[in-house]
């Protein structure tokens, strides 16, 4: 089990706005999926309602610039909040980013994310598991919660890992590498 923090992924042409034209960010921390990290750089989100300082950035750049916020931070911001899948951003609440260079306005791009398993194309095979199905998961312990609609992700490079975000880990008293049970035969 992952905890997931508020963060941001960034596009080459945004990084460039809020950091400056051929700005190198410097790695804080390996992340559980191989080839990510957290880098030692922060912006602020700034949303209609309120800020939240000291976001992370992770790494490698994307496609597309996407902020992964929790409910409770939606709220701070003033800002709908929007469960989706990593990478659907299509009608996500916009929201404005500030770096040490200048600031930069996703039209879309502030989510929920929604709680997923990353599996490699093995694990995923040995377990049953395609791209995108979803399943439940059971958390134990004295506040234990069964998750509903957890998204599974195969790649050939994922470390399997569940990720959800601060709401869901503090109900559940989830901590990083707590172990979880999927429930297969009662899949949503």
């Amino acid at each position: 089990m992952g905890v997931s923090n508020r963060h941001l992924h960034l596009s080459e042409a945004d990084m460039v706005r809020l950091f400056g034209e051929g700005y190198q960010p410097e790695r804080m921390k390996d992340l559980s999926q191989p080839g990510q990290y957290a880098a030692k750089e922060t912006v602020t989100l700034m949303g209609p309602k309120g800020l939240i300082e000291g976001v992370r950035l992770l790494m490698p750049l994307r496609k597309q610039s996407q902020v992964e916020v929790a409910v409770t931070d939606c709220y701070k911001l003033g800002i709908p909040p929007v469960i989706r899948d990593s990478g659907d951003l299509a009608g996500a609440p916009g929201i404005t980013l500030v770096g040490p260079q200048g600031q930069v306005t996703l039209e879309e791009g502030a989510i929920v994310a929604a709680r997923h398993i990353h599996l490699s194309t093995v694990e995923a095979a040995q377990l049953g598991l395609k791209d995108k199905e979803r399943i439940a998961v059971e958390v134990g312990g004295a506040r234990g919660l069964r998750f509903d609609h957890v998204l599974i992700r195969v790649h050939g490079s994922f470390a399997a890992e569940m990720h959800v975000d601060t709401d869901e880990a503090n109900a559940a008293v989830i901590k990083n590498g707590q172990t979880v049970k999927m429930l297969f035969e009662q899949r949503p």
